[in-house]
């Protein structure tokens, strides 16, 4: 297994291992200005000589992505659960939906600073907006690809309709929930960016408006550097959680229709 996994990461390892050595190499040998493309060097010299700036602006990203993250991924939950149960709600209220994800972050960020000021709540309104359609979208395919044998053996014992969701259609749509929320995950660190680089004054969105505007770019690639470990970890993090809670701690709903159809036959 550890061989396997070896060979798996590492590809990606030493081509991006080449990638810096000839990035380092090509800043040296044509002799490119600092403010316009810093070596690798150099972005890991500054963000060290910045690091408590970079962690404290970092912990305040990581705060308000969580939180937006959290609300976000909970209001898709049950609003996909709404839709699949509703009668007629999906075929009514989806198409809005999708036409609500056409807005651009561009012109709904500002709108949502005139909304609600230059505090939190226009970031977490931002986050969330963002954050719940891959869930809902993920959500509601996984609540209608329900094996139909199953389902016409639950009905045939009387399985009621609440039943069939708890016991058989939420079961099933739990990977594909997982799968909503590591999209939503890279999305919520996306959108976290930008909402702190509109209205706030702190976060790693605000620290590189201001490295930007003073031409340090070394530290701007510095931020964009620990953005995507942030994004990085999130993800694995969901994936972890996937691993032990579908893999490890839900059992398949066929294999409990086995064993109910054990349990009855004897």
């Amino acid at each position: 297994m550890d061989n396997k996994q070896n060979r798996k990461f590492l590809p990606p390892v030493i081509v991006l291992a080449l990638f810096l050595l000839i990035w380092q190499a090509a800043v040296r040998i044509f002799d490119i200005d600092a403010y316009v493309l810093p070596s690798p060097a150099s972005i890991v010299k500054q963000g060290l000589n910045d690091w408590s700036s970079l962690l404290q602006h970092m912990k305040a990203t990581l705060g308000i992505t969580l939180l937006g993250f959290g609300i976000g991924a909970v209001l898709g939950f049950l609003l996909a659960a709404l839709l699949h149960i509703i009668p007629g709600a999906k075929a009514g209220f989806y198409p809005l939906l999708v036409l609500t994800q056409n807005v651009p972050l561009m012109a709904l960020g500002p709108l949502l600073v005139i909304w609600f000021g230059f505090g939190m709540m226009p970031r977490v309104v931002l986050i969330t907006l963002v954050t719940f359609f891959p869930v809902v979208v993920a959500m509601l395919t996984g609540l209608t690809q329900c094996d139909p044998k199953l389902m016409n053996y639950m009905r045939m014992i009387g399985a009621k309709r609440a039943q069939l969701f708890w016991r058989l259609e939420l079961p099933s749509s739990v990977p594909h929930l997982f799968s909503g929320l590591k999209i939503a995950a890279s999305y919520s660190v996306i959108s976290a960016i930008y909402a702190e680089s509109i209205g706030s004054n702190k976060g790693l969105g605000y620290y590189i408006l201001l490295k930007q505007r003073g031409f340090e770019t070394a530290k701007v690639f510095a931020a964009v550097a620990v953005i995507v470990m942030l994004s990085l970890i999130l993800f694995g993090a969901i994936t972890l959680l996937e691993r032990m809670f579908v893999r490890g701690r839900v059992p398949s709903t066929s294999s409990r229709l086995r064993r109910k159809k054990g349990e009855e036959a004897s």
